[in-house]
Formats: structure tokens, C-alpha cells, sequence
């Protein structure tokens, strides 16, 4: 009777485990990050005849949270520190904005600087930069972590698995400032939940005297942080498209 319920056990962990799709371990090159399919939508649907000017000076992490990790001091930030090239990416792939350079701005005004001692006192080739229309703010607000957790498990007879599941939750806001009046035009936040998984199956035996048996399996899947904080800028972005639409402040052509 043993024998048969270690059986059944057995293949219950197999069909277990492949429920669950297996990561591959073959070495994938790099590749170009496609647009996802809200960014697609919005490039499909109606735009502006022009292009809105804006100007992302910074876009920081306001969270000030570093990597959870037991028993280890870490100083990696829990959140990605590229925030603003992120959203500068997203507001150019929307084909509503036209992004102008800020965040580099010192580096830019050095090249200029020196492209122009070359040139003539009285060259015009030189052209002004590029002034914005909009002034995009905000931050990453915070970053929770394990604010749901469970999971589920079975051991018998020397034969167990398990899954455990964890959630956190990156949350930010986003506004549109009118450059020339300084009013706030639009403000919105995005939540996005980050999930991780992990899977475990196991199996310990005596099977003589002294000699243990034991093989152990098990893998877990984790959202990139980076990937949930892109996410939320995209759709963060697209309401303020929407309610700017709505509010009269831009309309498509």
C-alpha cells in the first residue's frame, strides 16, 4: 500500500512540475525590446499632426529602498535608477510627444560649445535648441514588498513539493506642467504588481541501513522590476494622453 501511494505522489510531482512551463538554459542573444501592445494601439490609432514638444529633466526613484535579502547588507536599490530614459522612450514611442534632450542637457551645451570655436564669430550655422511645450514630472513613490505571500505543499513518506508565491508592488506618479504658466495640467498614478514564483519537489529515503537517498528539483520565476516600472510609465502615459484629449489640451488629427 506504501509503495503504491509513493507512486501516486511520484507522479503527481511529475504532472506537477510540468504544468508549470520549464525555463530554457541556452545562451539567447541580445535583442531590440519590442513595443508592447498598448504602445502599439497608440501608435495605430489617430495622432497629433505635430508632434507635442516635452522635456523630461529627471524621473527618479523617491522610494529610497535597497534589495531585501536575508542576512546579506545590500546597497543595490530595490527599484531601477533609469527611470527617466525609460520614460523618455515611452513618450517618443507614443508618436504624440516629441522629446527633447535634458537629462544630458551639461553634455550637450559642451559639444555645442565646442562645435561653435570652430566656426566664425559671425557663423549662424549654429542653430537654438529645441524649447518645450510640456514639462514632465514625477518619481517612483514606492516599492512594497511581499505584500501578498502563500503558497501550497504535500510531503509523504520521504516524497513532498511545494509552490510558494510572493507579490510586491511598485507604484508612481507622473504630471504634465504647462511650461509657460507652470500649471499643473495632469497628474496620475500606476500601480503594477510584480509576481514571483517558486517551485520545489523532493523526494528522501532510506533505502537501506545508513544510505540515504535523496534528489531535490525545483526553479523560480521572477517579474523584472525594470519591466513592471516600464509598464506602469506606459500606461501612466496613456491617461494623461486620454485626459488631455479629454480636457481639451490636444486633440488627434
Amino acid at each position: 500500500m506504501r509503495l503504491v501511494i509513493a507512486a501516486l505522489l511520484g507522479s503527481l510531482l511529475i504532472n506537477g512540475c510540468a504544468l508549470v512551463p520549464k525555463p530554457e538554459f541556452a545562451i539567447e542573444p541580445a535583442k531590440i525590446d519590442p513595443p508592447s501592445e498598448l504602445i502599439l494601439s497608440l501608435q495605430q490609432a489617430e495622432t497629433p499632426q505635430y508632434p507635442i514638444p516635452v522635456a523630461v529633466y529627471a524621473f527618479r526613484d523617491q522610494t529610497g529602498q535597497y534589495k531585501p535579502q536575508e542576512n546579506v547588507s545590500s546597497f543595490s536599490t530595490a527599484v531601477t535608477q533609469g527611470a527617466t530614459s525609460m520614460l523618455t522612450q515611452v513618450l517618443l514611442d507614443t508618436h504624440w510627444f516629441n522629446p527633447v534632450e535634458r537629462e544630458g542637457l551639461q553634455n550637450l551645451l559642451t559639444e555645442r560649445k565646442i562645435i561653435r570655436q570652430g566656426l566664425p564669430k559671425d557663423s549662424s550655422e549654429m542653430k537654438n535648441l529645441s524649447d518645450a511645450r510640456l514639462l514632465f514630472e514625477g518619481g517612483i513613490v514606492a516599492y512594497d514588498t511581499d505584500f501578498e505571500t502563500g503558497g501550497i505543499g504535500m510531503e509523504y513518506y520521504g516524497i513532498g513539493a511545494s509552490e510558494l508565491f510572493r507579490k510586491d508592488q511598485v507604484t508612481l506618479y507622473l504630471r504634465a506642467v504647462d511650461v509657460q504658466t507652470g500649471n499643473i495640467l495632469m497628474s496620475v498614478s500606476a500601480t503594477k504588481n510584480i509576481f514571483s514564483q517558486e517551485l520545489r519537489a523532493g523526494f528522501m529515503r532510506y533505502v537501506s541501513l545508513n544510505r540515504l537517498a535523496e534528489a531535490e528539483a525545483g526553479y523560480s520565476t521572477n517579474e523584472p522590476v525594470q519591466i513592471c516600472v516600464k509598464q506602469a510609465l506606459e500606461v501612466a502615459v496613456h491617461e494623461i494622453i486620454k485626459q488631455g484629449i479629454a480636457k481639451g489640451f490636444w486633440t488627434a488629427s
